[in-house]
């Protein structure tokens, strides 16, 4: 008999996922010196703002999907594009010293969303409950 293992339901994740990335892209939008004292000052406050609001956006989007079986996949793929693309920026410009080694928490959270999104699962488009989407 073949051993599974536990999935977790994709809407619980969006929602979390969604408030997650809500909040961080808030923080630098509400309080950029704060924002700063954590991660460093920074050079283009444009480019934080830009970010904040992206980030802002993908999380409501995130969060409006969990409810509807086919926006789970959309929140999967928005948060598992987000969260790889923030992991990246994380490990490659911290050992360059363009950004502080406390981006390296956001990293660990970042690999925490992806295993996340990982072990979800949701109806597929037939309606077939409980089948993985890959």
């Amino acid at each position: 008999m073949p051993r599974t293992t536990a999935r977790e339901p994709a809407d619980g994740i969006a929602v979390a996922h969604g408030a997650f990335n809500v909040v961080g892209g808030l923080w630098p939008l509400v309080h950029l010196r704060s924002f700063e004292w954590v991660f460093g000052p920074k050079t283009d406050d444009w480019l934080q703002m830009t970010t904040g609001g992206l980030l802002v956006s993908a999380g409501l989007v995130q969060i409006a999907a969990a409810s509807d079986p086919q926006g789970a996949a959309h929140a999967r793929r928005i948060g598992l594009g987000t969260a790889l693309t923030l992991l990246a920026v994380d490990l490659v410009y911290v050992p360059k010293g363009r950004i502080r080694p406390t981006y390296l928490f956001d990293a660990v959270m970042q690999m925490g969303w992806i295993a996340a999104w990982l072990r979800t699962t949701w109806p597929t488009s037939e309606g077939a409950a409980g089948s993985e989407e890959r």
